[in-house]
C-alpha cells in the first residue's frame, strides 16, 4: 500500500485552527532527523506564527493570502553561522564562508525541510512551497533579522487544509531516472514525455489563456522570463556576498 507521500499536492487554501503544539514539535523534529553534512546540521528553520510578523511577510510573498490564512509560515535557511560561532568559541577557525559551503547548506536546509512536509502531511497538514523566497530573499533577511551566514532558501506554509484539489501530473519515470550513467533524449523522446502534459485540458486552456502556440512558450514568455530570472539571480547573489558566503 503506498504512503502519504504518494497523495502531495499543494495546498493554497487553510482553516485558521491552529496546529497543537506537540504536533508542530512533532514536525520540526522529524525535519531534524534529515540526512545533514557532516552532521553538522547547517540549517536553521524560523517558524513564524505570529499574525504581524507573518503580515509583515505577505509582501515578500506577492500577498498570497495563504501566508497569512494558515497559522504557521516556516522560513527555511542554509545557516554556517551557528556552526562557525561553535568552532570560534573552541579556537578553531571556520572556513564555511564559501559557494561550496552555501551548497551544503542548502542541500542540509532543503532535506530537513523535506522531511518537516512528509510529516506534517502525516498529521492531516497541508502544505505549500513558496519560490517567492528567492525572488525576495533579502527583504524576508531583514525581517527575520539574519545574521551573515544565513540565507532563505525555501518557505513552506502549514496548516489544516480549507481545499482538497486533485493531484498534479508528474512527468513519466523515464523522464528523470538514469541508469549507469545520463543518457541524452533524442527530439522524439522530448515529445512523448511531455505529450500526455500537453494534451491535457487543463494545459491546453492554459495555453490559449496566454495567447501562446505551446505551453513551453506559455513557461518562458509569461512564468518564468530570462529579465525576471536575471535579476533574482543578481539579488540572490548579491545577498549571499553581504551575508558572507564568497570570502568577505
Amino acid at each position: 500500500m503506498r504512503n502519504a507521500i504518494f497523495k502531495h499536492r499543494s495546498i493554497r487554501r487553510y482553516k485558521p485552527t491552529p496546529i497543537p503544539a506537540d504536533v508542530l514539535r512533532d514536525i520540526l523534529e522529524a525535519a531534524s532527523r534529515a540526512s545533514t553534512c557532516g552532521n553538522m546540521q547547517l540549517y536553521s528553520l524560523i517558524v513564524t506564527q505570529s499574525q504581524e510578523l507573518r503580515e509583515k511577510l505577505a509582501p515578500c510573498h506577492f500577498n498570497q493570502p495563504m501566508v497569512t490564512e494558515a497559522p504557521c509560515v516556516v522560513t527555511v535557511c542554509a545557516d554556517v553561522h551557528r556552526f562557525s560561532m561553535w568552532c570560534d568559541q573552541r579556537d578553531a577557525k571556520p572556513a564555511y564562508d564559501n559557494f561550496a559551503w552555501f551548497v551544503n547548506a542548502a542541500t542540509d536546509a532543503l532535506l530537513a525541510a523535506q522531511n518537516l512536509v512528509i510529516e506534517a502531511e502525516t498529521h492531516g497538514l497541508g502544505v505549500c512551497y513558496l519560490g517567492t523566497t528567492l525572488y525576495t530573499a533579502a527583504e524576508i533577511a531583514k525581517i527575520l533579522a539574519l545574521p551573515k551566514g544565513v540565507m532563505p532558501l525555501t518557505t513552506v506554509v502549514v496548516g489544516y487544509p480549507a481545499e482538497e484539489p486533485p493531484l498534479t501530473d508528474r512527468l513519466p519515470l523515464e523522464a528523470v531516472v538514469h541508469y549507469e550513467n545520463y543518457t541524452e533524449y533524442t527530439a522524439a523522446e522530448i515529445d512523448e514525455l511531455w505529450a500526455e502534459r500537453e494534451e491535457s485540458e487543463q494545459m491546453k486552456r492554459i495555453v490559449a489563456e496566454n495567447g501562446e502556440e505551446n505551453l513551453a512558450q506559455v513557461f518562458t514568455r509569461h512564468r518564468y522570463r530570462a529579465e525576471d530570472n536575471l535579476a533574482i539571480s543578481r539579488s540572490y547573489f548579491e545577498l549571499l556576498k553581504r551575508q558572507g558566503f564568497f570570502n568577505n
